[in-house]
């Protein structure tokens, strides 16, 4: 690690989420957090601009203090930083005495030292983890300084957590991460003090605990009550962070639901579908996921996220620090082993299907209450068909997204910082997914039905659309996945069904079919018949970066009913392919 020579910064923060440029709707890049200044002249962003207001400086700071939080948690590791940290606390204690945040918005549970409370738990975390492991060091002198921050952040986090309780909110990812801030810091301040912590009938195993909220945010297959893949391990890595010298034996089996949905959803190559409200790629959220793997491993031997965590590393780049490796002996008891009662799987494994040709890679089918997990053939499918997913929700009820072991064909897009409503209004539309649009419009919220079989899924969907009613079919095979769509009305609509892809894609227009190629590290063949007309039309790429252009298909019929059929390989299609959507 890197020696560092500046120090945080000195003013209060404001939201991240602003950290977006206002022209193009790509994150502001992430420079000069080590020297506590705002770069003069204004912080660039990847197409040539540079940007300066007061929104952005506050967002700036903001990534700036969380910067010096996870060097300060890494100095510890290496039995350093307490003169560091006690200088923070008592920056901590001058910015915040003035209390509450006034320059946060009003829909904001107010911060202090950030516009949001959730801010202040997610940097105060691995502070109170620093602290903690100081004083394991024989060398732990000084802390008593930061006993007035930790105090008063755990008075915070219960302040928090009794708002959005009273609020009937509690099932709110921000309420995992109130109770990992109380359960840290208190943990951190009796260490301080020399004390045996007392705090686990309040954080963890309480009322509104840790476990409580568990069970209240997540369902049955593990999920996320949002069913949003951000936000799902953004919660499930508060909880693995709460739980520092626990006996995962003695955590609910919910918990290990929340890892097994995670590797169930990744593809073979790790990586993770931006599924609802969350970056499509983002260097500080792949080593957020690279932390949440070393503790996922540790806390169980039954679920993998090794390729999650392979794929992770790639995407930090130049970011990497190697904080997951530091993250030893974080339970006091070995991982949970496919002898727990809970290692037996809910996992839907589909038998093969009726074949053109033999493949030694058999069909596989995961089924959720959100997503249908499809993979056959090189081909990675997901089917959205369930719940909304509340305000972190996107319309793209019967959306496919389709990838390749390592490659993006056709991703579900994620979202931008939220700061920059125009460009978060499109990826949260129907005209951002590879799913059903009706007459241009956006559907209202809701929930579809799911059947399947050993080789097949079917999606049925209406009162989304008035007077419209839509199934999707997805039928695996060894070496090959069928998709039929078929949409009903009650009367003439304009009926599209729309492809989105993330990689270069060319459009034949045979006499009998249309033909698609897919071409990223992966190639991709598809074989389209149908009635209607294909039209081709520039469109930008997913959230990471709005101004990347891909080729867009919309597959239009004016009626009402439409049928449209695709048979995808990973193989160039051969009659006998092409044979079976002939008679769908």
């Amino acid at each position: 690690m890197a020696p560092l020579n500046g120090s945080p910064p000195t003013e209060r923060g404001g939201w991240w989420h602003e950290y977006v440029c206002p022209a193009h709707g790509v994150e502001l890049a992430h420079i000069g957090f080590d020297s506590g200044n705002f770069p003069a002249g204004g912080v660039p962003c990847p197409h040539g601009c540079h940007v300066d207001t007061p929104a952005v400086r506050g967002a700036w700071t903001v990534l700036a203090h969380h910067f010096w939080a996870r060097r300060i948690r890494l100095l510890a590791y290496q039995g350093q930083g307490a003169d560091l940290l006690t200088s923070y606390a008592r920056l901590y204690s001058e910015l915040t005495k003035a209390g509450e945040h006034e320059q946060a918005q009003g829909w904001m549970q107010r911060g202090r030292l950030f516009h949001q409370a959730l801010t202040d738990a997610v940097w105060g975390v691995p502070i109170g983890h620093a602290v903690l492991t100081l004083t394991e060091h024989p060398d732990r002198g000084g802390l008593g300084e930061t006993l007035p921050m930790l105090d008063d952040m755990v008075a915070g986090a219960r302040l928090a957590r009794d708002a959005m309780v009273a609020q009937d909110n509690f099932s709110s990812n921000y309420t995992a991460w109130f109770n990992a801030l109380g359960t840290t810091a208190s943990q951190a301040a009796a260490a301080v003090r020399g004390e045996a912590w007392d705090g686990a009938a309040e954080w963890l195993t309480g009322e509104h605990g840790q476990f409580a909220h568990l069970h209240a945010a997540t369902g049955e297959d593990g999920w996320e009550w949002e069913s949003s893949t951000y936000y799902h391990g953004f919660v499930l890595r508060a909880y693995l962070l709460s739980l520092r010298g626990f006996d995962p034996s003695q955590a609910p089996d919910r918990l290990e639901s929340m890892i097994r949905a995670l590797s169930e959803i990744a593809t073979d190559g790790g990586i993770l579908p931006a599924l609802h409200d969350g970056p499509y790629r983002r260097r500080p959220l792949a080593l957020e996921w690279l932390e949440l793997a070393a503790l996922a491993q540790q806390f169980t031997s039954n679920h993998s996220l090794q390729a999650i965590a392979t794929q992770a590393r790639i995407e930090a780049g130049p970011t990497y620090d190697g904080l997951e490796d530091t993250l030893t002996n974080w339970f006091i008891a070995p991982a949970r082993a496919d002898n727990h009662p809970h290692a037996a799987s809910s996992v839907a494994a589909a038998s093969v299907a009726q074949p053109v040709r033999t493949s030694s890679a058999r069909p596989r089918i995961v089924t959720t209450a959100a997503f249908a997990v499809v993979r056959t053939a090189g081909i990675h499918a997901v089917l959205d068909h369930g719940p909304h997913g509340g305000s972190h929700g996107h319309h793209d009820k019967l959306a496919l997204y389709l990838y390749g072991v390592s490659t993006p064909w056709q991703p579900d897009p994620g979202q931008v910082p939220y700061g920059h409503a125009q460009w978060r209004d499109h990826y949260k539309s129907v005209a951002a997914h590879p799913t059903i649009r009706i007459d241009g419009l956006e559907p209202a919220e809701a929930t579809g039905q799911l059947i399947h079989d050993d080789n097949s899924v079917t999606a049925t969907i209406d009162g989304w659309y008035d007077g419209v009613r839509a199934t999707r079919k997805l039928i695996a095979a060894d070496n090959y996945l069928l998709d039929v769509v078929r949409v009903s009305a009650d009367r003439k609509r304009e009926i599209v069904l729309q492809f989105r892809p993330d990689v270069d894609l060319t459009v034949e227009v045979a006499p009998n079919a249309i033909r698609t190629t897919w071409t990223g590290d992966e190639k991709l063949y598809g074989y389209h018949r149908g009635n209607g007309i294909p039209l081709t039309r520039p469109g930008p790429g997913p959230a990471d970066d709005p101004q990347r252009t891909r080729t867009w298909l919309d597959w239009t019929v004016v009626g009402t009913e439409a049928t449209f059929c695709s048979v995808y390989s990973t193989t160039p299609l051969d009659t006998a392919l092409a044979e079976v959507i002939t008679d769908v």
